[in-house]
């Protein structure tokens, strides 16, 4: 039953094959089985989330569903605040504050009826690309409990990957959905800035669906895209038909720009490389002109935003006092210390770099029409690690392929192309043009088809890790 999409789900609800409560029961015992080894969720309250299920029922029962998604649960990623609940940052050093008011993520699966039945996990102030923190549990990969999910949204995407439920929402300043989706099999969607308002909103900051199907993506986006005031940077009231998110497989003459190497950074595993040249050949059988592309990132652009960020995370963590200095995870204590000998000229060139990618991206969308990457460069690495490299003078080496396309403000969207030898999912990145935002989910669709359903999700584990 924990196999079903979340628009599988409504229609059961609709035809009373299947009511919320009965699936919530379901879900609430398999999470059971699950988290003990995954570590994916925060504030989860099964009861609390089964009584809401019961009052969904009795609406579904009388033909009155409130709202669109009425019943069907969903997790939103710890930062992004729920009225009344502390947003610790997966750090032991914040804190634990109450919420005034639901952020505009949280507010509008509200309003269309989705159960928020708890938050997911996040590594210390979402920093890093990992499921380690100081005040979480440590998040795991759910296809093999010795790795790492990625992050920062590390919860949401083994959450998604494990079966908790079908809609689950992440964040994304450098990859943040993307990359985690990657190495957990799932889809991750970065909208184009603004689509998705954000509170608090920053360079690049966007929020996204993060599924096991490119149609429950879809199906969250009328809800999430819903304008917002809190956001100077959203966009205004679109009328996107997100329901026309399949269009079948007519690729003919698209220009697909083919981007395999990353130009500086973590250079793409073997693994990798094939499964999306594999991808590129697919869409080329179907008529599309693959054009081989350069890099759009260069050492220059991830050394600059390498110090613009060191130096602004430097200037918060500096103000915390000195206890609470202690309780950050040293990885980021060391990475952020770096911001402490940038001077005001170099930190204004790194933010500089960041329109450098802008300009770098927009070059290229002129001369194709969309760009297939991989979504990161290794398969994978161990669950106790802070990152890829666990080093913080690399920490940003693995984000060269997703990081310009939050500068640039496109969509990109990410989701599972296949298999490494050992058996851990690999990512396929695709990105449109900017505003192209449901573009990007009828490709992804078309990949979907193309490789057909994944039927062989993960189990929980028996007892202990595996």
């Amino acid at each position: 039953m924990t196999e079903l999409s979340g628009r599988e789900l409504l229609e059961k609800f609709r035809t009373r094959s299947l009511s919320p409560l009965e699936y919530a029961r379901s879900l609430v015992a398999h999470i059971s089985r699950w988290e003990p080894a995954l570590g994916a969720l925060y504030l989860y309250d099964p009861d609390k989330y089964l009584a809401a299920a019961k009052e969904s029922e009795q609406r579904w029962f009388r033909g009155e569903p409130n709202g669109p998604l009425d019943g069907l649960p969903a997790t939103v990623k710890e930062l992004i605040a729920t009225k009344g609940d502390p947003v610790p940052q997966g750090s032991a050093a914040s804190p634990l504050i109450p919420a005034p008011a639901d952020a505009p993520v949280a507010a509008r699966l509200k309003e269309a009826g989705a159960i928020i039945f708890a938050k997911t996990t996040v590594p210390d102030f979402g920093m890093l690309s990992s499921g380690l923190s100081t005040f979480h549990t440590l998040a795991r990969n759910p296809w093999n409990l010795a790795c790492n999910p990625g992050g920062s949204s590390a919860g949401a995407s083994a959450a998604a990957a494990a079966g908790y439920g079908p809609l689950h929402v992440g964040t994304d300043i450098g990859g943040s959905v993307r990359l985690p989706a990657a190495w957990c099999g799932i889809v991750g969607f970065k909208p184009s800035l603004g689509r998705i308002p954000v509170d608090p909103y920053y360079i690049g900051r966007c929020a996204g669906p993060m599924t096991r199907t490119v149609g429950d993506a879809a199906l969250m986006m009328p809800a999430l895209s819903a304008p917002d005031s809190r956001d100077a940077t959203s966009l205004p009231p679109n009328d996107i038909s997100w329901e026309s998110w399949y269009r079948g497989t007519n690729v003919k003459g698209l220009r697909i720009g083919l981007m395999l190497e990353p130009g500086c950074g973590l250079p793409p595993e073997d693994d990798i490389r094939a499964a999306v040249e594999n991808a590129a050949a697919k869409f080329a059988a179907l008529g599309a002109d693959i054009i081989p592309v350069a890099p759009v990132m260069t050492q220059e652009m991830l050394s600059g935003l390498d110090d613009y960020w060191s130096a602004r995370s430097w200037a918060e963590l500096r103000k915390l006092p000195e206890s609470d200095q202690e309780k950050i995870l040293p990885f980021i204590w060391q990475w952020a210390s770096r911001g402490k000998d940038v001077d005001g000229v170099r930190a204004v060139d790194g933010l500089g770099q960041t329109f450098a990618m802008r300009k770098a991206c927009a070059a290229l969308f002129d001369t194709v029409d969309v760009v297939l990457s991989p979504t990161t460069p290794n398969v994978s690495f161990p669950a106790e690690a802070a990152g890829p490299t666990n080093d913080p003078e690399r920490s940003f080496d693995h984000i060269v392929y997703t990081v310009p396309w939050n500068m640039s403000e496109q969509p990109a969207i990410s989701l599972n192309c296949g298999f490494s030898r050992d058996g851990m999912p690999i990512g396929l990145q695709i990105v449109t043009p900017r505003f192209a935002d449901l573009e990007a989910l009828q490709l992804a669709a078309v990949w979907e088809t193309l490789r057909g359903p994944i039927t062989n999700w993960p189990s929980p584990p028996a007892s202990g890790l595996r």
